[in-house]
């Protein structure tokens, strides 16, 4: 009945420490299914802990899970839905070829959905004059222009962001130009998903949150991103890379005065994140994805209420 794993779950509830578990018992390899992972140098803001995915076994040994789509490209590069889609193809024939489990992990909730649900996706290339013709619309302007070229809006998460605005437009004019068409997907591999989906209450979710982020600022989250800016990154292309490096870089340029101030929006705004993804994966419950929901509890509790599930259904 099912070919794959999937876990999903809001930032700071332990998913990818969970999902590295099951691919080790299972015989399994990872693909990551985070936004922002994927791009080099984008480490401590992103929680990129290459650590997680080394399992210590009997005798001192330690036993590496292989993983996917961590550090595939580099900026100034823009990764889109359309790029993880292919690469997560890719990289799912590969494992299946060696008779190997995929266990998808991640948190960017059109990412899996990207692959859950199937979405026929095309490459839409950047639309230079539309960009300019719309640089100095106001956000309202720019959500009635992408009323009128798409119709009904099914994605509220387009109206948040300038850029997503833009890039939104700019997909639903090629659209009209250039119809999908089933001859011009690529092949892909058949995915039917066991879905387990991890959270906690929201105040202990909070509570992660908020001892992860004094970690990472700890760790050298600000120096991170000043170290990215100075390799030739424009603030503007940061401030789109998530919520970390979109206050990060606002406090290096002056525009939040302080660290407390720093920390103080930030962990509000990564705890309305989380959610916001939540709200994602009702959505996906709503339209018939079944999500196996884990009872809240430690990573090697729910390692097994996982595995039971898993026994039962393959």
């Amino acid at each position: 009945m099912y070919n794959s794993i999937v876990v999903l779950g809001p930032t700071a509830c332990g998913k990818t420490a969970l999902a590295v578990q099951l691919a080790y018992a299972l015989g399994g390899e990872i693909i990551s299914a985070d936004s922002r992972q994927v791009y080099k140098g984008l480490d401590i803001g992103s929680g990129k802990d290459l650590n997680e995915f080394d399992l210590p076994i009997s005798d001192g040994k330690i036993f590496h899970v292989p993983y996917h789509l961590i550090d595939v490209v580099s900026l100034p590069t823009e990764y889109s839905v359309y790029d993880f889609q292919q690469d997560a193809y890719r990289a799912f024939s590969k494992i299946t070829e060696k008779k190997a489990l995929p266990v998808i992990v991640g948190g960017t909730g059109m990412y899996l959905d990207s692959l859950v649900r199937g979405y026929d996706l095309v490459k839409v290339p950047v639309n230079h004059a539309l960009r300019q013709e719309l640089s100095g619309a106001t956000m309202e302007e720019l959500i009635n222009r992408l009323v009128q070229e798409k119709g009904q809006l099914h994605n509220s998460t387009d109206l948040t962001e300038r850029h997503r605005l833009i890039r939104a437009i700019e997909i639903a004019i090629y659209s009209k130009v250039k119809p999908v068409e089933k001859a011009q997907m690529p092949s892909r591999p058949e995915i039917k998903p066991l879905i387990l989906g991890t959270t906690f209450p929201r105040d202990i979710l909070r509570s992660n949150i908020k001892l992860r982020l004094r970690s990472r600022l700890k760790e050298g989250m600000i120096e991170e991103v000043k170290k990215i800016h100075d390799s030739g990154i424009e603030w503007q292309q940061l401030e789109r890379l998530g919520l970390e490096y979109r206050f990060v870089s606002e406090y290096l340029q002056g525009k939040i005065l302080s660290q407390d101030k720093l920390f103080s929006g930030l962990n509000v705004a990564i705890g309305q994140f989380a959610k916001r993804q939540e709200t994602w994966f009702r959505g996906m419950e709503r339209k018939g994805i079944k999500i196996n929901w884990l009872e809240p509890g430690s990573v090697d509790q729910r390692f097994k209420e996982a595995m039971n599930i898993i026994g039962t259904s393959f």
